[in-house]
This record gives structure tokens, sequence and C-alpha cells, in this order.
């Protein structure tokens, strides 16, 4: 039976190159030829439209011919949307692999229990994947929306006020006080938007829309290194579409 084989060198992804494009190698066995295990075949669930889907690490990855090594971000252009998605867990299941080999209690050598659990050969204790929860907010203040430059961007666009989530907080909570934090705004009228896996490396990002209630900008400079007030006609460069940011600033051009 046909599997799709999502393999990683590193942080790259092997693609396979077709007449029409890039895809994920489909078949009964993995692809031995250009690219063997370093370590556990790791089965992922639930499949893709039906198909099984597998995933490893290789060490060694002979390129050339059909097949091709891409940045998990980068595949997001040449890739399916479900392929793409698929992907990323697969990433995240290899990055929590790499990261759990012993035990944090005990130190013992931990063992795959199920697809997405493992436990510890010594003293039993179990784990699963993490997955670090952040708030993503679009701010609106009349035709005008908030856009920041962080610090950490690789480029020179304007993304969304954005954080992790912290223990004992509220996803409302957690927007608020990312705000008032990075930018000294209050805001009022939290409008939940949607969500999205950001598997870089392990992360659910949840979107908001919120208005603007009182104050003026001082960035947190640590974080940010620029931001404004922005309308439809004098936009900076913006996140791509692979992004939940992207997502929200789309849907408020659409109702401008």
């Amino acid at each position: 039976m046909e599997k799709y084989w999502f393999i990683f060198s590193d942080s790259q992804l092997m693609l396979e190159k077709t007449a029409d494009g890039y895809t994920i190698p489909l078949q009964a066995e993995p692809p031995l030829e250009a690219a063997r295990p370093a370590g556990d075949i790791h089965n992922i669930t639930p499949p893709l439209n039906g198909t099984d889907v597998k995933t490893y690490r290789s060490d060694n990855v002979t390129l050339g011919g059909k097949y091709e090594l891409c940045p998990l971000r980068a595949s997001y252009r040449k890739l399916s949307p479900e392929l793409y998605y698929k992907a990323g867990k697969c990433a995240e299941i290899l990055y929590w692999d790499a990261n759990t080999q012993y035990c944090g209690k005990c130190g013992g050598k931990m063992k795959l229990h199920t697809d997405i659990s493992k436990k510890c050969t010594d003293c039993g204790r179990e784990v699963w994947p993490l997955l670090s929860t952040a708030i993503i907010v679009l701010i609106h203040r009349g035709d005008e929306v908030l856009l920041v430059h962080a610090n950490n961007f690789k480029g020179h666009y304007y993304g969304l006020v954005a954080g992790f989530v912290e223990t004992g907080e509220t996803l409302e909570e957690a927007v608020r006080r990312e705000v008032m934090e990075e930018t000294g705004l209050k805001i009022k009228n939290l409008r939940y938007f949607g969500s999205q896996p950001w598997p870089y490396p392990c992360g659910l990002m949840v979107g908001f829309h919120a208005d603007y209630e009182e104050g003026e900008i001082h960035l947190q400079r640590s974080e940010l290194g620029d931001g404004g007030w922005f309308g439809k006609d004098d936009l900076p460069e913006i996140p791509e579409k692979l992004s939940i940011a992207r997502r929200l600033i789309d849907d408020w051009l659409e109702k401008q």
C-alpha cells in the first residue's frame, strides 16, 4: 500500500519534482535510494485523504534527479495546502522526538509508546508533544490598523502584535497584556478570528480583531523596531499569505 513519506534533513523537507511542480514521495516503501532513516520512522495520524503518512529524519540525503531539499516555510509555495500542513505536523513530531530522548524525571531512555507518546524505560513516565499557544491581533482605529515590525522578522515587512499565552491566563487576557506590554495601548471589543498551526517549531496561533480604546504608542524596543497606524492606501510590506497575520489583514482589506 502506498504511503506519503515526509523526509527531513536538518530543517529541510525532501520534495519530489513532477511535471506539474512538486509533491511528497508516494510509494509503498521509503525512498532509500535518496534518504535512509537516521532514527525511528514515525506514523502520523490521521491519514491524509485515506493515505498513510510516515516521517523520519535522514543524515544522508542523495539529491539530484527527481528529489530536492526545501525549507519547510518555503515549501508552502511549492506544495498543496494539505501537504504543507501535514509536513508541518511531521516536523513537529520529529522536533518533539529529538528533544525527548531522555526522561526529564529520572534520566532514563525514552521509547515510543504510541504514535504521539513516549514512556520512560526506567520509571514509566509518559510524555506527549508539547504545544505553545500564541495570540496575534489586528487592532483597528477608524479606517486604520496597527502594524509593527518585530526585531526577529527576517525581512522588512510589518506584521501584527503577537505573543505567547502565559500559565493561568485566558486567550483574551493574553491579547490585552501583550498589546499593553508591546505598544502601551488599551484595546476593546476583542473578536475571535481563527487559528493556525505554526510548526516553527511547535506553535498554535490564535487570531483576533480588536478596537483601539486609548493610549499613545510606546513600543517595547526589545521586541519591536517600528510600528504605527496605516490605512489601506499606505500599507507597508505585509506578511506572505501562509500566515494568519496576512489572513487577518486581508479580512480587514476586503471589508474596506
